[in-house]
């Protein structure tokens, strides 16, 4: 018998291409004071949606659906405009970005915006809900699922991602990714590079040039059997 049940196909008529992002950023007029967190994120958030996420929005609410946090919630263009290209709202909602009545704030709520995941911006947050939503994966049976969180090497400051970093090595979580985006603001770094605290928990970690599609890709897509994965990107500094 033949299955009948298609598997959603790309309107190539209506691509999505990362060159049109700087065009959808631009629709986005209202005041932004988080511009240079918007588009520190840029390549790796378009690689993710791309090529990497297996979530579309015919699947946003399915069960089996791979999972991505932005607990860089602050500057949130980037992502806005890289939800828009990929289908999940239209680009006309771009315009009205920052304005009363419209669900594009500047920070994301999951409420609001068609493929959120998460409400976010207060710094710290999104990692240790990241562990969360494994572990609550798994108490369902649900394995397959991926987790992704972005978030920035200034938020590593905060406590609560030293405590998720190191539940997570030892716990095992391998459905649990966590994207670093590197642009030197954070107040205090970490002797070693960012990367090294990872390791010390007992992730397997990288890093990467953060403008690098092929090798975030690479880094994206390695195996790490029995760890979590850690992919720092570094970008240019923030000032």
């Amino acid at each position: 018998m033949t299955n009948t049940t298609a598997a959603p196909v790309r309107d190539l008529r209506h691509s999505p291409d990362f060159h049109d992002l700087g065009r959808l950023i631009s629709l986005m007029t209202g005041a932004e004071k988080h511009a240079p967190a918007a588009h520190s994120t840029t390549d790796a958030l378009w690689v993710l949606y791309d090529r990497v996420l297996r979530v579309t929005p015919a699947t946003a609410d399915d069960p089996g659906r791979d999972r991505f946090l932005l607990s860089k919630g602050h500057g949130p263009m980037a992502y806005y405009a890289v939800l828009a290209a990929h289908g999940f709202f239209g680009e006309e909602v771009l315009r009205g970005f920052g304005t009363y009545g419209s669900p594009l704030g500047h920070h994301p709520d999951r409420l609001l915006v068609p493929g959120a995941e998460i409400g976010s911006g207060s710094l710290g947050h999104g990692l240790p809900l990241a562990v969360g939503t494994v572990l609550g994966l798994r108490a369902q049976g649900l394995t397959e699922p991926r987790v992704w969180v972005l978030v920035g090497d200034a938020e590593l400051d905060e406590g609560s991602n030293h405590e998720a970093i190191a539940h997570a090595g030892p716990a095992g979580l391998e459905q649990l990714h966590t994207l670093v985006i590197d642009n030197a603001s954070a107040t205090h770094g970490w002797p070693g590079g960012i990367a090294s605290r990872f390791e010390a928990a007992g992730w397997s970690a990288v890093t990467v040039d953060g403008r690098d599609h092929e090798a975030l890709y690479a880094a994206f897509t390695a195996p790490h059997p029995g760890r979590p994965r850690a992919v720092v990107a570094r970008v240019e500094p923030k000032h």
